[in-house]
């Protein structure tokens, strides 16, 4: 495994993470779908993890190769703060532009236009998993296996929760069964096209390393915080969603350092 190159362990890396979105979905399909609160507390702990990976496994990795690039203390700094600010504006500008709908789905409209609103709502998931698969990518190509591996399985942990969601809001719309878990499963299907760009525009050009981790790390915060904290909010379970993004967040770590 070690032995492929960095573009090729981008691409696996992000199709395996992208991958635990369908099998998060699954209880979907078995017809044990978790309560609300357990829900909430799982998308809490994608968020954790997501937080994590954004400083340990990007921030703190693209201040160092920018340092490596700059003698003056004060130009890393600056260079990784515009990057993440152009990675959170990034992923805004998609969600300002891009006709979309959020986790979950508005009922008004004639039943015709149920196929319109599915594919509103791919796109949606679209925005949010391109930036983690562009984080994979960038993480094998700045530092191959060992620096790509824990983002992956990092990134896998907190698809699955969102596969999960993804599946129970179509499932509320009315979709059978195997539909809501096929289209969750479609939305993971994006993560290797953002690996193997990441992966990709860092092995080429070193100078673009500092900016395109920190790039990585602005749109999944931007995520985090648009997205995932408001939806694991929203039903009155903000304990549960606090206690799994703490757990999220420490085990990321614990896996970023052990993993390294």
């Amino acid at each position: 495994m070690t032995d492929l190159s960095p573009i090729t362990l981008g691409f696996l890396g992000s199709l395996a993470a992208g991958s635990l979105t369908a099998v998060g979905a699954l209880p979907v399909l078995l017809g044990r779908i978790p309560v609300q609160a357990s829900r909430d507390l799982l998308l809490g702990f994608a968020a954790g993890v997501m937080l994590a990976a954004s400083f340990f496994s990007l921030i703190i990795p693209a201040l160092d190769a920018a340092a490596v690039q700059f003698d003056n203390s004060a130009a890393p700094a600056a260079i990784v703060s515009l990057a993440i600010l152009l990675g959170m504006g990034a992923v805004a500008l998609m969600n300002e532009k891009l006709p979309h709908e959020h986790f979950k789905l508005g009922r008004e409209g004639p039943q015709s236009a149920s196929l319109r609103r599915v594919w509103l709502f791919v796109i949606a998931i679209t925005i949010h998993n391109f930036p983690e698969g562009l984080a994979v990518g960038v993480g094998f190509g700045a530092h191959g296996f060992e620096g790509g591996l824990p983002l992956a399985i990092g990134i896998g942990l907190q698809n699955a929760p969102e596969g999960l969601a993804v599946a129970v809001a179509l499932l509320g719309e009315g979709y059978p069964k195997r539909r809501a878990w096929g289209i969750a499963a479609l939305t993971g299907a994006v993560e290797p096209v953002g690996g193997l760009l990441g992966a990709g525009l860092i092995t080429l050009s070193e100078p673009l390393l500092p900016w395109g981790l920190a790039f990585a790390a602005g749109a999944m915060i931007y995520v985090i915080s648009h997205e995932i904290i408001p939806e694991t909010h929203r039903s009155g379970h903000q304990n549960k969603a606090t206690l799994g993004l703490a757990l999220g967040l420490v085990i990321m770590l614990f896996l970023d350092v052990s993993l390294a």
